[in-house]
């Protein structure tokens, strides 16, 4: 169509433009930018401008190319963009634009036009406004100016001191902006030495005067000293250059001038490392009026504080340096202003007279007053200011009076304290100079005559003269006996009172009596007495009656009624017996199971309240047991007869009869009745002579001595004579038959056993002869006794028919023998192997068992090809199938299983079995080259990864490497030329792996040149010697990088490195990586202990190749190099500089997330064809600090001072920077460095996981007698700053004891603590203590309600904050108190710092307290308690200025929102509160196949374990016996000692000061069980146990005591309580069905629950885990059945602790109090290692692409990104880019004249 083609001319103007825009679109072209636009912004510096194209584009191309050739600069800009920036020029070079638009692939014809900088210049007049030239696009003529700059032409003049921040985190780049900014300033005055004078200083870790105020005469000499002024690169120490400049800028040497306005004026770029509070506020009161200009990273809240008011016109803070320019008119208007204002005041103030007040007096001097008068001063005084502070140091006091008073008393003073005193005339526009003196306080009066008396076993009474004005008296008393003396109390009571008693004291005791005078807080001198308390009386009159056999009674006088019982002990004087009992308050007591014949020694203890006395004693000897006067029997018979003898007696013990043929046979005996004196004994032999015994058994199983008697039963046995009628003569024979039913039976295969009846007892022997059936010549014969009647015939042939012949031997000759036939068993073994399962390291073998029953089975194999050791196993006799494993992939076995039977093992079923090989086939080498090959093989269907080695064979030097089960494929790098090689292949399934297959490949013969390096070791750079950090290089070996690059970056990593100062242990320690599809680790951290062996390696690294794949390689990082056994320390920075030129072929970003939020500081360089995006995701924040870029590696050169100087900044051991709540902190991170996070906590003993202040926080229980600890030399090893803050989450549990203890400490070598936090359970006060800088302890100690707060049991935070002059407490986010302290001095780093440590503990083994911390830092700043908004507090939490939740999302949502794409699966969190319930929503698509876990090594093949069944050996040879030994002295037993009495719990008092430390004392008594606490949180779920039996329900309990009132919890608390419980519900469903899920099938078992302590009727709820084991009591008396305790896991008995040396010196005063605590409680033991991770799951299905979201906010450039476009300095003819995104900024741009 014509008109398509846009020629109707005949439209009107808007008309136009609409057809050509839709023409445009139509025809798919893009309109160009028109009416270019230059504005010099410096000499080499210019902005450019432009009128946006209309239609749709995506962004711009801007070309800058200078017109005599070099390099085009390209930069691309947001289709947002009218303005940018060029930097970097030469104010003499032409230099050609073009800006074109465009839109996908297509672009717009370009907007030419040219410029050079000094043609431009020409145009401008001083005079006139600036020029801003303008450009049609076609290179058309400048335009007139259009803006005029301001320039201050006030007549009055002023002093300006400018301080400008020269720290590392501002940068050389930024730098030059700061020096174009402060060139505007100044020339925005009238400068001279007689008009306005400029001064500047420039500080970083320390300040210095760069020029004074009258160091230049002409504001030309001051531009040019700004244009040259040096970078000096430091930290940010603002407080102590405020100061400074306070002591060395405004001062009339320097050029302050008298009656002149004085200016401060603040520039920097990040929040202050010490306090800037006391300096700022001395220069705002001496008169100098001052700015603060903020940049980036500054603190505003700082910046105000600095500032004078009103903030609105004295504080300036823009968000990057090259904004700067947009404060300056701004500045200069308001400074303008201010000195004009300053000038009216002065002059008024001069006209009227003015002068100090004279004649300071100083009178009526007490110990806490004196009063100050003075002589009025001239004029008309408005005020008198007075200002007093200790000598010593300490916070100034104040006290302004009206101007007509001329004395005043100064109160609350400290005794014994010199004063400094100054009073200051206030006028109505100034203030006089100070009139100054001195004063010392008097020394408080001290009590006097004091006087212990009324003393008892447990109590004495004190008491002294009263002292004048004294507020109250403090008692400390505390026993002197060695082992209690740490158990010190005390009693505060009001100024009334000068007698007291003083009870629960421990008998027979040396006590120590302490009384302070109290005035206030200040405590006077001490007086002290010594006292002993009476001891506790013993029983007296002990005796000892009816002694018998085994008993006797004891009988005593009792001395006191306030006896609770006694403790008889009684012992055998051998030793043997020790008997303990405790009884009621009783007199007579008997004594049972007694040993007959025996020396018993006894003593007799009385028990008290305060414990036990000394004891009674005596001696006895038990009697012997009587025996019976007489055994008869008589009524004989055929088969028995009856016996007789005296009456039985019970106390003799149980009594028992027994008899037995005299001739042998079997005994028989029975147990008697009591009071029985016969008993008829049937079922006898006839004929036969028996021996009778009676004996009694006493309780303790000895018997008494036997009475016996012998009877013989009547003959019935006649042998009748065998008569044969002769016709002639007649012969009589008689035949003795002695053996009757003769029986051979138990056969095995190679015995019988042969059993008869006896049938004449006048037998004297048998023969026993035995042969084969058929007829054996070799005849074996065994003769047995006569009494013996049977015999056990081996070793036997199996499968024998035997004959067995028994004879009767008489004393005439033999008997008739009596015949009986036997047959052993058949030997038979196993049969009919075969074998299944067969995979690369195990099979199975199964065979039928033999038919005759046999022991078990002895299996043993060996490999037939290889050496090795035969291994063998045992199986039981019900097995006939093993699986044998640990075997040989592709190996032949030799197999053989015999039969274990009685006769030993059968013959041997053998057999060969193989394993499958598991092993590469096809193994060919391709692409050699010099330094380079590459090895392929086919593909194993199994394998999961394939190891290759390749080993050279001159110097057997290997490289190996790791990679997929699929890949076919591997190049080795970094190879010797015209070497041979050995490459061998394992192939790997899971953690099993094959045998090598291997080839020989010889690399080709042309060397390359290796690099060169620097022909010196570096030195150390200043900014690095105070580096400390554990830092490791990652570098790119892709195949992208190439030989000569690598060498490039081996260079540039020699050059990093030897900018370090001390390396090793006590330095920093360097680690490398060289990543491709694997990562290999160079070296470790604790590789190297000098620089020069590390520069050594880090030359020798070879060059390996591949793909990128930088995630595996941070993942590798963190697992593998920072781990303890690679040498990373505890507390130390942890670095890492990531170096790459691609973008990476797996995830980086979910890793470098994660290890940014554990703490480590990334580095990451970009070369070349890096992704920046990527970068920024890898590395730490802010990315102006820790991303760089460069377009080549040959521009390594010009990052390399900036990255070293930010890596030795973050590595800075005094105040190492952090990652805490997203942003980069100097300070501490003291959970991590106690190894109190996640990862760490099951290491340390003593301490549990639990939920914290919500679900999603953890926190961590230390246990009783936990003691963490870790050496100070790895958390602070250059000690503590002069101003911090330190921070805590924590929670004081029911069962902390009363007494004080350290929340935290540092304690020196000798275990003397040297800074720390006090909490006194008992007293509710908090106490901060430390030395300072004279040696001096000092201590500071807060209490009152909001300090008593943080001991009701829930959570709190608390904030310590400590200046060089003041110590503040801030309880959840709110202060509470501030007092003055001396300036500190530093610690030592040789002791340890510990958590939770009881006050009264000494020596390294001391005792701790139980309580919970969730959070725990360190921060090097003062202003942190101020930022902090306590949004762990449910109570204090605001939803809308805090951030989200770990893991949270909102339960509800008022837009509808469409559905993403489904993201990544996340890992198991903390559980977190509960949502509430929302709509149904759509099924989500399932997750990605999660990732395999890590394997473990394989171990060497070992040999098949048993199956649990054992064979028995055959029994062997019975030894000899042994000569008997000489018998031993008995030695004496002593009389058992007295059980040192534990005393009673006092009541809890205030905590005084602390004095000497004591000897370590004994474990005080368990406490009284507490009120149950309040229902704690939810516990993590842990692994699901077995299902419990159901207890039965609790009675109801007594209604408990009203608790104290809790801390108001708001709206969003109530929500997330709901919330949890919802949540919990839930997941204690889900726990069951995952526990059904996990325990089919498993082993029924039950666990018995224990009923709990009754409570209050409540709803019923879901059944609780088992608590931890319950506290044992210390060793003392049984006591009456207690509460059963909830079962609970065994702890982990502790060690037992050393004794502790006598203190040297004499008895301190005063010591930390407190009663002792419980003992006993073991220590929960450390949780097990974690279980292996799941199979992989299945593959998700790939979810539904998202729509395309808008378009980011446009961005903004920092330093590190305009390195892309020249690295650090520019070069002339390579400018720099500033991107500028609205009409606005550019205007505020071109308005500084940056």
């Amino acid at each position: 169509m014509k008109f398509l083609q846009c020629k109707m001319r005949y439209w009107l103007i808007p008309a136009f433009w609409a057809i050509a825009y839709f023409c445009a679109i139509v025809q798919g072209q893009v309109s160009p930018p028109t009416r270019l636009r230059y504005s010099v912004l410096s000499q080499d510096s210019i902005q450019i401008s432009w009128k946006a194209p209309r239609g749709k584009f995506g962004g711009y191309k801007l070309l800058v190319t200078p017109a005599s050739g070099g390099k085009t600069n390209q930069l691309n800009l947001q289709n947002t963009a009218t303005k940018a920036i060029i930097q970097g020029l030469m104010p003499e070079q032409n230099y050609t634009v073009q800006l074109i638009a465009y839109h996908k692939d297509k672009d717009s014809k370009p907007a030419q036009g040219q410029f050079r900088i000094k043609d431009l210049e020409k145009k401008k007049d001083p005079t006139k406004p600036r020029v801003k030239v303008v450009d049609k696009g076609n290179g058309t003529k400048p335009s007139p100016p259009e803006e005029v700059k301001f320039f201050c032409q006030t007549p009055a003049i002023a002093d300006i001191v400018i301080l400008v921040d020269g720290s590392w985190s501002i940068g050389r780049f930024n730098f030059r902006l700061v020096r174009l900014f402060l060139e505007n300033l100044v020339t925005a005055f009238n400068v001279g030495s007689g008009k306005t004078r400029i001064g500047l200083a420039q500080y970083s870790g320390d300040p210095r005067i760069e020029w004074h105020l009258n160091a230049f005469d002409t504001k030309d000499e001051v531009i040019e000293a700004v244009r040259n002024l040096p970078y000096k690169g430091g930290n940010t120490l603002t407080g102590l250059a405020l100061n400074y400049i306070f002591e060395n800028s405004f001062k009339p040497e320097a050029g302050s001038r008298a009656g002149v306005a004085k200016i401060g004026i603040l520039i920097t770029d990040g929040k202050s490392q010490d306090d800037i509070i006391p300096p700022s506020r001395n220069l705002r009161d001496s008169g100098v009026e001052l700015f603060a200009i903020g940049v980036k990273n500054a603190d505003v809240n700082e910046l105000q504080e600095i500032a004078s008011e009103p903030d609105s016109t004295h504080v300036y803070n823009v968000a990057e340096f090259d904004l700067m320019h947009t404060v300056v008119e701004s500045l200069t208007r308001t400074v303008c202003s201010g000195v004009e204002e300053q000038d009216r005041v002065i002059k008024a103030s001069a006209l009227a007279p003015i002068g100090p007040p004279t004649e300071l007096i100083i009178s009526e001097v007490t110990a806490r007053s004196f009063m100050v008068n003075w002589t009025h001063a001239p004029g008309n005084v408005e005020k008198y200011r007075v200002v007093y502070y200790p000598t010593r140091g300490g916070k100034p006091e104040e006290v302004v009076v009206d101007g007509s008073v001329s004395s005043m008393v100064l109160k609350n003073l400290m005794s014994l304290t010199e004063y400094q005193i100054a009073v200051f005339a206030i006028y109505a526009h100034t203030a006089s100079e100070g009139l100054r003196g001195t004063e010392t306080t008097l020394a408080l009066p001290m009590a006097s005559d004091l006087e212990l008396y009324d003393v008892t076993e447990n109590s004495m009474r004190v008491k002294w003269d009263p002292v004048p004005g004294a507020t109250g008296y403090l008692i400390l008393y505390a026993p002197l006996t060695e082992g209690l003396a740490g158990d010190e109390k005390e009693m505060k009571i009001g100024e009334t009172h000068t007698d007291i008693e003083l009870t629960g004291l421990f008998p027979n005791t040396e006590y120590t009596v302490t009384v302070y005078a109290m005035f206030g807080e200040e405590a006077s001198d001490p007086v002290t007495g010594q006292e002993t308390t009476l001891p506790l009386t013993p029983p007296r009159n002990l005796r000892i009656s009816n002694v018998g056999s085994n008993s006797a009674r004891l009988t005593w006088d009792q001395t006191s009624k306030s006896i609770n019982g006694y403790r008889i002990v009684y012992s055998s004087a051998d030793g043997t017996e020790i008997n303990e009992v405790e009884v009621d308050p009783i007199t007579t007591f008997p004594l049972k199971g007694l040993t007959p014949l025996t020396e018993y020694s006894v003593a007799i203890f009385s028990i008290y309240d305060e414990g036990q006395s000394l004891p009674l004693v005596g001696v006895f000897t038990t009697e012997e047991v009587p025996a019976q006067q007489y055994l008869e029997i008589d009524e004989v018979r055929i088969d028995g007869f009856r016996v007789t003898w005296h009456p039985l007696s019970a106390e003799e013990g149980q009594h028992k009869l027994m008899w037995i043929p005299v001739y042998g046979g079997k005994t028989e005996e029975v147990v008697l009745k009591e009071e029985q004196d016969s008993y008829v004994i049937e079922g006898l032999d006839p004929g036969t002579e028996y021996e009778v015994s009676l004996l009694a058994v006493m309780d303790d199983g000895s018997e008494s001595e036997v009475v016996t008697a012998v009877g013989t039963t009547l003959d019935s046995f006649w042998i009748e004579p065998i008569t044969t009628i002769s016709p002639t003569t007649p012969v009589t024979s008689v035949f003795q038959t002695g053996i009757r039913n003769l029986v051979v039976d138990d056969e095995t295969t190679s015995s019988l056993r042969v059993s008869w009846d006896i049938s004449d007892s006048n037998v004297e022997q048998f023969r026993v002869t035995y042969l084969t059936a058929p007829g054996d010549s070799a005849e074996e014969v065994v003769m047995v006794p006569g009494n013996q009647n049977n015999l056990l015939l081996k070793p036997l042939l199996p499968d024998t028919e035997y004959k067995v012949t028994v004879t009767p031997v008489y004393a005439d000759g033999e008997g008739v023998s009596v015949s009986a036939p036997g047959k052993t068993l058949p030997s038979s073994g196993p049969q009919n192997l075969r074998v299944s399962e067969e995979w690369y390291n195990r099979l199975r073998i199964t065979w039928d068992p033999p038919v005759h029953p046999v022991k078990g089975y002895r299996i043993v194999y060996k490999p037939v090809s290889v050496p090795g050791p035969t291994l063998e196993t045992f199986v039981g006799a019900d097995i006939n199938t093993i699986l044998i494993t640990n075997l040989l992939s592709g190996m032949d076995y030799n197999v053989k299983i015999f039969a274990s039977q009685a006769s030993g093992f059968s013959d041997a079923l053998t057999g060969l079995v193989k394993t499958l090989f598991l092993g590469v086939t096809d193994l060919q080498a391709s692409q050699i080259e010099m330094t380079s090959l590459c090895a392929g093989w086919q593909v194993h269907r199994h394998a999961t990864a394939y190891r290759i080695v390749i080993e050279s064979l001159q110097d057997t030097q290997k490289q190996e490497s790791t990679v997929g089960g699929g890949t076919n494929r591997h190049c080795f790098y970094g190879l010797q030329p015209e070497s041979e090689y050995k490459i061998s292949v394992y192939t790997k399934l899971q953690e099993l792996e094959g045998p090598s297959v291997s080839i020989m490949e010889k690399t080709q013969s042309r060397p390359t040149q290796p690099p060169t390096f620097p022909p010196t070791i570096p030195p150390a750079k200043e900014v690095c010697k105070a580096a400390k950090a554990d830092l490791v290089f990652m570098v790119d070996g892709s195949w992208s990088i190439g030989d000569d690059n690598f060498n490039k970056i081996i260079n540039f990593l020699y050059n990093t490195v030897g900018a370090l100062d001390k390396i090793g242990a006590d330095g920093t320690q360097v680690a490398m990586v060289q990543f491709t599809d694997d990562p290999r680790t160079e070296f470790k951290l604790n590789a190297y202990k000098t620089k020069e062996t590390l520069l050594d390696a880090i030359k020798r690294i070879s060059y390996k190749g591949g793909n990128t794949k930088t995630g595996k390689a941070i993942k590798h990082v963190r697992d593998t190099l920072f781990t303890a056994e690679a040498g990373t320390r505890r507390g130390i920075p942890k670095v890492i500089v990531v170096i790459t030129d691609g973008r990476s072929q797996d995830d980086v970003n979910k890793i470098s997330r994660q290890m940014q939020a554990d703490g480590y500081n990334i580095f990451a360089i970009g070369v070349a064809d890096a992704d920046y995006s990527e970068l920024v995701s890898i590395g730490s924040q802010p990315s102006a600090r820790h991303v760089f870029f460069v377009d080549d590696f040959d521009a390594f050169k010009k990052i390399e001072d900036e990255l070293i100087t930010f890596v030795c900044e973050t590595a800075s051991a005094t105040c190492p920077m952090v990652h805490k709540d997203g942003l980069d902190l100097a300070g501490f991170k003291m959970m991590e460095m106690f190894g109190l996070v996640e990862k760490d906590f099951s290491s340390v003993e003593g301490v549990s996981m639990e939920p914290g202040t919500f679900n999603v926080y953890p926190c961590y229980q230390l246990h009783k007698d936990a003691l963490v600890s870790q050496p100070t030399k790895y958390l602070h090893p250059e000690g503590l700053p002069s101003d911090y803050t330190i921070s805590f989450l924590f929670r004081i549990l029911p069962d902390t004891p009363q007494e004080p203890f350290g929340l935290w400490e540092i304690l020196n070598k000798n275990s003397d603590p040297l800074v720390g936090i006090i909490l006194d359970n008992g007293g509710k006060t908090l106490t901060y203590f430390n030395y300072d800088r004279m040696g001096n302890f000092q201590t500071v100690t807060f209490e009152g309600p909001e300090i008593r707060k943080i001991f009701h049991g829930s959570f709190h935070k608390l904030h310590v904050v400590i200046s060089k002059t003041l110590v503040k407490v801030v309880v959840d986010c709110k202060q509470v108190g501030e007092k003055s302290i001396n300036a500190s001095a530093n610690i030592t780093s040789d002791g340890v710092e510990v958590l939770g440590r009881m006050v009264r503990s000494r020596g390294p083994n001391g005792n701790s307290a139980p309580f919970q911390l969730q959070m725990f830092d360190i921060v090097c700043s003062t202003s942190w308690a101020n930022r902090d908004k306590c949004c762990e507090l449910p109570g204090l939490r605001d939803d809308k200025s805090c951030p989200a939740l770990p893991h949270s999302c909102p339960c509800s949502e008022t837009n509808e929102i469409a559905l993403g794409p489904a993201g990544p699966p996340g890992g198991p969190g903390l559980r977190g509160p509960k949502g509430q319930q929302g709509e149904q929503g759509p099924k989500g698509p399932e997750g990605p196949r999660g990732e395999v876990g890590p394997q473990g090594p394989q171990g060497p093949p070992g040999p098949q374990g048993p199956s649990g069944l054992s064979i028995q050996g055959m029994p062997g040879m019975p030894g000899e016996k042994g000569d008997k030994g000489d018998t031993g002295l008995p030695g004496p037993q002593g009389v058992p000692g007295g059980v040192g009495s534990p005393g009673r719990d006092g009541s809890p008092g205030q905590r005084g000061f602390p004095g000497k430390d004591g000897s370590s004392g004994p474990p005080g008594p368990p406490g009284p069980i507490g009120i149950p606490g309040a229902p704690g949180v939810p516990g993590i779920t842990g692994s699901t146990g077995p299902q419990g039996a159901l207890g039965p329900p609790g009675v109801p309990g007594p209604k408990g005591e009203r608790g104290e009132r809790g801390d108001l919890q708001s709206q969003a608390m109530v929500r997330a309580v709901a919330r949890q419980v919802c949540e919990q519900l839930i997941q204690s469903h889900m726990a069951r069905y995952t526990a059904i899920l996990n325990q089919i099938p498993s082993h029924s078992s039950s666990i018995r629950t224990i009923q709990g302590p009754p409570g209050e009727p409540g709803r019923p709820g879901s059944p609780g885990t088992p608590g931890e084991q319950g506290p044992p009591g210390a060793p003392g008396f049984p006591g009456n059945a207690g509460v059963p305790g909830t079962p609970g896991e065994r702890g982990i008995t502790g060690l037992k602790g050393e004794k502790g040396s006598p203190g040297i010196g004499t008895q301190g005063p005063r010591g930390p109090p407190g009663p002792a605590g419980p003992s006993g409680e073991s220590r929960p033991g450390s949780p097990g290692p974690p279980g292996f991770p799941g199979p992989r799951g299945p593959p998700g299905h790939l979810g539904v692409p998202g729509p395309q979201g808008p378009s980011g906010q446009p961005g903004y450039c920092d330093p590190s990104s305009c390195s892309a476009y020249g690295g650090g300095a520019p070069h002339p003819d390579e400018p720099e880019f500033t991107p500028v995104h609205d009409e606005l900024e550019a205007l505020e741009l071109w308005g500084s004249g940056i």
